[in-house]
C-alpha cells in the first residue's frame, strides 16, 4: 500500500488497479481494511482502528483514495464531496483523439444493473441521469492521447462512459470499447489528483499521486513534467 498524505484526520493512499475501495460480493480484502492495519500497526494501536470511506474508485481504476480517520472529519468531507468542494482532476488514455483540444460533454446516463455499465444518451430519457465534465488533451504520443478530466457530477462510470460515447474508449477498458485488456487487467484511467480545503485545519490540502509504473505512463508524466 502506498501512503500519499496523512495527518491525524486523514489519509491517502494511491490505488492499484487490483484494489476495491469497500467490501463487495466478491469477498476480497478492501483497501479501507488494508489501511486500518497499516495504521494498527504503525501506531501500535491496540483496539478497533477507525477508517472512514469519504468516496469510491472503480476496482480497474487507480489513484488518490482519501480515508477519515476521525468521525469528525468524516462527516465533514461527505459533505464536502456531496457540494463541490472537492476538486479532482483525473487523467486518462485513449487511443482515438477526442473531436476539440478540450470541451465540455453533457449526457444523460442510464445504469444498467445486472450489466454494471452505464449508457449515455444526447438527451433525458428515462431513468437518466445528467453527466457533466470537462476535458483537455494534455499531449500526446505516437499512438495514445493523454486527456485530463474534471468532473461536474459523480455519475456510474461517468468518464469511461462518456469518452466512449465520444470514440475516445480509455486504454483497456473493454467494457466500453476497447480492443484489447491492458496486462494487468486494469484501465488507463488514474484519479491524479484531488484539492480541498482541510476539514479540520481549514488549511488548503493538494495530494497527487504518482502515476502507475508502467512506460506509457512514465512517458506522459515525464512529458508533462518538461511542460
Amino acid at each position: 500500500m502506498e501512503v500519499i498524505f496523512e495527518d491525524n484526520h486523514i489519509i491517502a493512499v494511491n490505488k492499484s488497479c487490483s484494489e476495491i475501495v469497500q467490501g463487495d460480493k466478491t469477498g476480497d480484502i478492501p483497501l479501507s481494511e488494508t489501511v486500518k492495519e497499516w495504521i494498527k500497526e504503525k501506531y501500535h494501536k491496540p483496539g478497533n482502528v477507525f477508517v472512514g470511506v469519504t468516496h469510491r474508485l472503480d476496482r480497474p481504476v487507480t489513484g488518490v483514495v482519501l480515508f477519515a480517520k476521525t468521525s469528525k472529519a468524516l462527516a465533514r468531507l461527505n459533505e464536502m464531496f456531496k457540494g463541490s468542494d472537492m476538486h479532482k482532476t483525473y487523467w486518462a488514455i485513449t487511443k482515438n483523439m477526442p473531436p476539440f483540444p478540450e470541451d465540455t460533454l453533457t449526457h444523460y446516463l442510464v445504469r444498467n444493473e445486472k450489466q454494471n455499465k452505464s449508457y449515455a444518451y444526447d438527451k433525458e430519457v428515462p431513468n437518466s441521469k445528467k453527466a457533466v465534465l470537462d476535458y483537455k488533451v494534455l499531449c500526446h504520443s505516437d499512438n495514445y492521447n493523454l486527456i485530463e478530466v474534471h468532473l461536474h457530477t459523480g455519475r456510474h462510470h461517468q468518464i469511461r462512459c462518456q469518452l466512449a460515447k465520444i470514440g475516445c474508449y480509455i486504454k483497456g477498458d473493454l467494457k466500453y470499447g476497447a480492443d484489447r485488456s491492458n496486462p494487468d487487467g486494469g484501465i488507463s484511467l488514474h484519479s491524479r489528483s484531488i484539492a480541498f480545503i482541510h476539514p479540520v485545519s481549514k488549511e488548503p490540502v493538494l495530494i497527487v499521486a504518482p502515476v502507475p509504473d508502467e512506460s506509457i505512463w512514465r512517458y506522459f508524466e515525464q512529458t508533462m513534467a518538461g511542460k
